[in-house]
């Protein structure tokens, strides 16, 4: 009996091997579930993107606002994520959207947009509408419901202390963008949403939540002709803008050239951020930065060993964003560690990548994609952004993506680096670090304005 057993093994690891080919072969599959979707305008100017899935019992809505936190009021931030909050203010909502509806409700306020994710039963597409309806046309903005959304995410925003990361974070985009709207926190500060009130949240509502500011994907097993006519029935008199509001803005200044050392007493490591302009998620240029980004984040870890936490990443907005490299490394490194994400910098520009970088880059980064748009979610989310940033199809970036040479990727170096104002923070021990770096950084006493990104929706 052991010897047919042993003699089964390579049959057992070849059907092995087939089951992985064959889920790999699915992963494909899903990662390809959302071709172009069907499109659809109505008359108050909501965009509709539409993918039928037949025998599907469930039904996924993503609404979203193309017009996010960037235009939150000066001193105000928060403002546009408390008219998020503002949406949905009663928890029984989302209580029956789970129970009933055997669903979620989500809803997200970034620099860019305002989200509405809601899924649910196909049966019950019509209350999911209904409920999107009351939501954006009748938005309930008595001066009680602001004071208690207001007094909601304040005690959010204060209920734990600031990591040394959270303070690097904020000060690094404050660094580098100033008075420009994306150095604002999209979730607001403790004193920025104390200032808020309900006379900026119905300008805000006045401006921004308008059919024509808005798109809305709709995935799972309803019929075209049944989602239209509940759409234009419930959706219909939702009112159009007066005029479109622009994300122009006044461009930011040059950042400070010297470092700035935040101090954290009794910290024996520094978290480091450094950070340059970079592009629009419209720009051409973006997928061969976003490659760049996993090419130097493995050269700076590989410079210095003893980096924790090491990230690049391109944060791209509807207007150019920021490139930052962060990691957290002893104090006594620290110094060392921003001389090497400098150098990282200048050799690709001089240079680019080598095959196996480029190689290894393509591979993270087709995976990150497969990961997104293997989810409904996220496909349809992907979808959504074409709309928001003007960016690539969804389906075209992956041969984007293969494309990509070692000269695009220096190219793009060179655009980003070369000659490039940088902005650079480091947090800990004040006194350890102006050791560090030979007393070459500048102190600031001001404490950082510190929010955590994506915050939960907020119930009352």
């Amino acid at each position: 009996m052991l010897n047919n057993t042993v003699n089964l093994m390579p049959f057992l690891r070849a059907g092995a091997l087939l089951i992985l080919v064959f889920l790999a072969g699915t992963a494909t599959i899903r990662a390809q579930a959302l071709p172009s979707p069907e499109r659809e305008t109505l008359l108050n100017g909501l965009r509709i993107l539409y993918w039928p899935q037949p025998g599907n019992p469930k039904v996924v809505l993503k609404l979203r606002i193309h017009s996010g936190a960037a235009f939150d009021l000066a001193d105000k931030a928060g403002m546009m994520a408390l008219l998020g909050d503002a949406l949905f203010p009663d928890p029984a909502t989302r209580e029956y959207v789970t129970d009933e509806l055997e669903g979620r409700l989500d809803v997200t306020t970034s620099l860019d947009s305002i989200d509405v994710t809601i899924s649910g039963k196909a049966s019950e597409l019509e209350r999911m509408i209904d409920l999107l309806r009351g939501a954006f046309l009748t938005t309930q903005l008595g001066a009680e419901n602001v004071a208690t959304l207001r007094n909601a995410r304040l005690k959010l925003l204060s209920e734990k202390p600031a990591t040394a990361a959270e303070v690097a974070d904020a000060a690094i985009a404050a660094r580098l963008f100033g008075v420009f709207p994306y150095a604002r926190p999209a979730s607001g500060t403790i004193a920025s949403v104390t200032k808020l009130d309900r006379a900026d949240l119905m300008l805000s509502r006045e401006r921004f939540l308008n059919a024509d500011n808005a798109s809305l994907a709709v995935v799972g097993g309803v019929q075209k002709t049944r989602m239209m006519r509940a759409l234009r029935q419930l959706l219909g008199p939702w009112a159009k803008s007066e005029k479109s509001i622009p994300p122009t803005f006044r461009q930011p200044a040059a950042p400070d050239a010297r470092i700035l050392a935040l101090d954290q007493a009794g910290a024996t490591n520094a978290e480091i951020r450094i950070a340059v302009r970079g592009l629009s998620r419209a720009d051409n240029d973006t997928p061969a930065a976003n490659l760049l980004a996993y090419i130097i984040r493995d050269r700076w870890q590989t410079a210095v060993s003893d980096l924790s936490g090491t990230r690049a990443r391109h944060e791209t907005h509807v207007l150019p964003g920021m490139f930052v490299l962060s990691a957290s490394a002893p104090t006594a490194s620290a110094s060392k560690a921003v001389s090497a994400a400098q150098e990282a910098m200048r050799a690709l520009a001089q240079n680019g990548p080598s095959a196996g970088e480029l190689e290894r880059a393509r591979t993270l980064l087709q995976a990150d994609i497969s990961k997104q748009i293997s989810q409904i979610d996220g496909a349809a989310e992907a979808w959504l952004d074409m709309d928001t940033y003007n960016s690539p199809r969804p389906d075209t970036i992956p041969t984007l993506v293969r494309s990509l040479t070692a000269s695009d990727i220096q190219r793009v170096a060179d655009r980003l680096f070369r000659d490039a104002p940088v902005a650079t923070v480091v947090v800990g021990n004040y006194d350890h670090l102006k050791a560090a770096f030979a007393g070459k950084v500048e102190s600031s006493t001001e404490a950082p304005k510190v929010t955590r990104p994506a915050l939960p929706t907020i119930k009352p």
